[in-house]
């Protein structure tokens, strides 16, 4: 006699199925679509969380009877509206960043105000300079002013009264400057009467007459000096360095007079 044995089979214990698991599950998929509800979710449902972690801490005890009783539909509801109510930002991938970049213009500063510089006075040296530059540029207003009246219709007197101002320079015969024989010899020269370099020569070529017969145009000699007579007391030559031609006082002691021809 065969005896036939069966045994009873029994399900394996498994995670009781509730509203709150479907929930959960629900839960789980939106959280890995919707990406940033998630955070939405967890900050405005704290209830949600502390039930989800209940569930999870609750499961593996396996004991059905221990799970306190929920209202599963309203917390579903709640939950859901909190999910559907989350804002979704989405941004295209071809979207264009664009920043708004103010004008900016240059301006030329104004130009810093002039400088007033103290004028510097001069010196004494520059200022006798310049005395002795305008001096010598006035030499012809100079000659009108000091020309005695005896010039006039003279002619060695006319010639020499244009050289009034020139400096004396020794050994000069020029109007860049003339010492005392050769301001003679350039006058004259002028006339087309060519006279000896020297005083003591211009003397020799001449003849000596008294004062009372000298006239404007003759010559005066003294030793190393000569001139030319511009009538009376007067007479006009190059004294000596430093000096310049002009007309002046006869101030030899013992002068000579000499006519030209």
């Amino acid at each position: 006699m065969t005896v036939s044995t069966t045994r009873a089979r029994h399900r394996a214990a498994r995670r009781p199925s509730t509203p709150l698991t479907e929930l959960a599950a629900s839960a789980s998929d939106q959280m890995g679509t919707v990406g940033r509800r998630t955070a939405v979710v967890a900050a405005s449902s704290g209830l949600l969380v502390s039930m989800l972690g209940t569930t999870a801490s609750a499961a593996p005890s396996g004991d059905v009877g221990a799970l306190p009783a929920v209202d599963t539909a309203a917390l579903t509801a709640s939950a859901r509206a909190v999910l559907n109510t989350a804002p979704v930002v989405t941004a295209p991938v071809e979207a264009a960043w664009t920043f708004d970049v103010p004008v900016v213009t240059a301006e030329k500063p104004p130009p810093p105000p002039p400088v007033k510089v103290k004028p510097v006075a001069a010196s004494r040296s520059a200022a006798r300079a310049a005395t002795t530059t305008s001096t010598t540029a006035a030499a012809p207003a100079a000659a009108n002013s000091a020309v005695p009246q005896s010039v006039s219709g003279n002619a060695v007197l006319e010639i020499a009264a244009r050289y009034v101002g020139v400096p004396y320079v020794s050994g000069g015969a020029s109007p860049a400057g003339m010492d005392c024989s050769g301001f003679v010899s350039y006058v004259y020269a002028q006339l087309g009467i060519s006279l000896p370099r020297t005083s003591s020569a211009i003397k020799a070529a001449g003849t000596v007459i008294s004062r009372a017969e000298a006239q404007p145009g003759d010559l005066i000699w003294s030793p190393g000096h000569i001139s030319i007579y511009a009538g009376g007391n007067e007479q006009i030559d190059a004294p000596r360095p430093g000096k310049t031609i002009q007309f002046r006082a006869i101030w030899q002691s013992s002068p000579q007079f000499i006519r030209i021809g």
